[in-house]
Formats: C-alpha cells, structure tokens, sequence
C-alpha cells in the first residue's frame, strides 16, 4: 500500500475518532486552537514526498512515526480552550511588566453620525482577515469603532440609496499572522435604534458580538479559520443567520422564549443543539417554534467546524 494512502487514511480516522468523542461529551475539541499549528503538515507533506520518492520502507516508518507524533499534539492542544477576547490593553500589559512591542501598534478610529430620519434599513459590511471583533455596546453615533493594528489599514465609508443606508468597514492590505493579543483588534459600538443587517466576511479571525440588544434582522458569517460567538435577542419577529466556514469554532445563543429552526449542512464539522429535535426533513426545531411570536431562523455550512447553538 502507497504510503500517501496510509498517512491519509491515519488523519481521517484521526478526524472521525475526535469528532465522535466530541459527539459523546467524551471531550471538548477546539479545532480553533489547531489551527495555528496549521505549518505542521506543511513538513508531513514535505516528509511524504521525500521518504515516498525513495520508496525506503525505514522511511516510511519514519513518516507514518512523524504523523502519528503530531496527531497526538494536536489532540493535546485541541483540548486548550481558545483565548477569544483580549486579557489586557497596552496600558495593563504595561502596568504588568510586559511593554514588548507595544509600539509596534498603530491606532485608529471611526464614527458615523446618527440621524433621525435614518433610511428603513441599515447594512454593515465587515471584512479583515487575521483582526479580532468585539462588540463593546451601544453608542449614541450611528456606529463608532476603535483599531489597534499591526498591518492593513481600515476603512469607513457610507452610502445611502433610497431607503438603504450601507456602512463599509474594511480592511485593506495585509493583516497581522496573530489573532487576538498579537493581532489586529477592532472594539465596535452600536446604535440601538436602527434595524440592522450586519455581515462579516473574513479569512482567519475572531468575532465576539452580543448582539441582543440590537434589532438585527439578518446576520450573516463566512469565514475561513475562524472563531464566532454570537448572540441574539428577541427584538424582532424575525431574525435569519447564515454561517459558512471551513475551519472555525461557532458558538450561537439564542433566546429560550424565540421559536428556532436549524439547517445545517456541515459534513465533518460536529454540532450539538441543545434543546432541539431532529425532524424528518432533517432540519432541528425548538419545541415552541410552531407557537413563538418571534422566530430565528439558522443555516450552518461547515467544512471542519464545531457548531453549537444554545438557548438562553
């Protein structure tokens, strides 16, 4: 048997044994942490193409041995609860003792007026890759946000349409290879008054919104390496969620008083919907959807994620 079938045939068992231990609570895997060991297979491929070429059966053990060492470390670090928000500011990093690279870090920050006569919908754009997003609260500007950047510079620009207002908040250029405390991080504010349709796109990065406050008609997530926690409130009679990823840990909170159905389509990603019933179809329902005034309404589409959506 060819040696790139066996090492292949190694990470899908792999793969399948942590995705069914996840499933019986057995652990909790965070394919987040995993992520920025991302490098490692970048050798194992190199190794493979090495050893295969020679077709040295020494050789082969000594790739298969290799995997097999890195699968375990990644099984070990997979089980490290990911570090989504920022420990400390410059200030307490400073305070603490540890002023490294602080001045390695640029500022910048935005604002957009609130208006009265605001248009009947309000759309955020949101795109950057490696850069943390938190949502700190309310403002009484229509949006404001503070960065603390490494690399790219961002942007704030809006139009309005007809009864469209669309705010743009984007990164350009090239961001910092860390997330979190070694990366980019955006500190947002927003108005609670308009209706909002907020949309991310990034490739690898973090997004902490506790959004149920606000009037969110739509939210919508596509990621790449990516951790998501998100929750919703019950402020409208309905609110869709659409979230795609490749490889990210997704964390939903929804209202126990809000009627929920789930469509996921997530092929190796693991899932758990507390609270919820599989139905024929193969969608999940809360058992007050039928009778809820107030609907959410989730799509999941997942390469290699943990989904996990919560009532609270």
């Amino acid at each position: 048997m060819k040696l790139d079938r066996i090492m292949w045939g190694i990470i899908l068992l792999f793969i399948g044994g942590v995705l069914l231990l996840e499933n019986f609570g057995v652990i909790n895997f965070y394919w987040w942490s995993v992520w920025r060991f991302w490098p490692i297979f970048l050798i194992i491929a190199g190794v493979n193409i090495l050893f295969n070429r020679n077709k040295s059966q020494v050789g082969s053990i000594v790739s298969i041995a290799i995997l097999l060492v890195t699968l375990g470390l990644l099984f070990f670090k997979g089980q490290e609860v990911p570090a989504h928000k920022k420990s400390a500011s410059v200030e307490q990093r400073i305070d603490g003792g540890y002023d490294g690279d602080a001045e390695r870090f640029e500022e910048q920050t935005f604002s957009q007026p609130y208006v009265d006569s605001l248009p009947v919908r309000t759309i955020l754009n949101i795109s950057g890759g490696g850069t943390s997003f938190d949502l700190k609260g309310h403002t009484d500007s229509l949006i404001s946000a503070s960065v603390r950047k490494r690399g790219g510079t961002f942007s704030l620009k809006n139009e309005t349409m007809d009864s469209i207002r669309t705010l743009n908040f984007k990164m350009n250029g090239k961001g910092s290879w860390n997330v979190g405390d070694g990366g980019n991080s955006v500190d947002l504010m927003l108005n609670t008054a308009p209706v909002w349709e907020i949309h991310v796109n990034m490739g690898a990065g973090e997004v902490d919104f506790d959004l149920s406050a606000y009037k969110v008609r739509e939210f919508s997530f596509d990621g790449g390496a990516a951790a998501l926690d998100v929750k919703l409130g019950s402020t409208l009679p309905i609110t869709d969620v659409k979230v795609k990823t490749g490889i990210a840990d997704v964390k939903i909170n929804i209202p126990a008083g809000s009627g929920c159905r789930i469509r996921a389509k997530t092929g190796l990603s693991s899932k758990e919907f507390t609270g919820f019933t599989k139905k024929a179809d193969g969608t999940f329902e809360t058992a007050n959807y039928g009778t809820s005034t107030h609907k959410i309404f989730i799509n999941l589409d997942g390469g290699l994620s943990s989904f996990e959506v919560k009532r609270y």
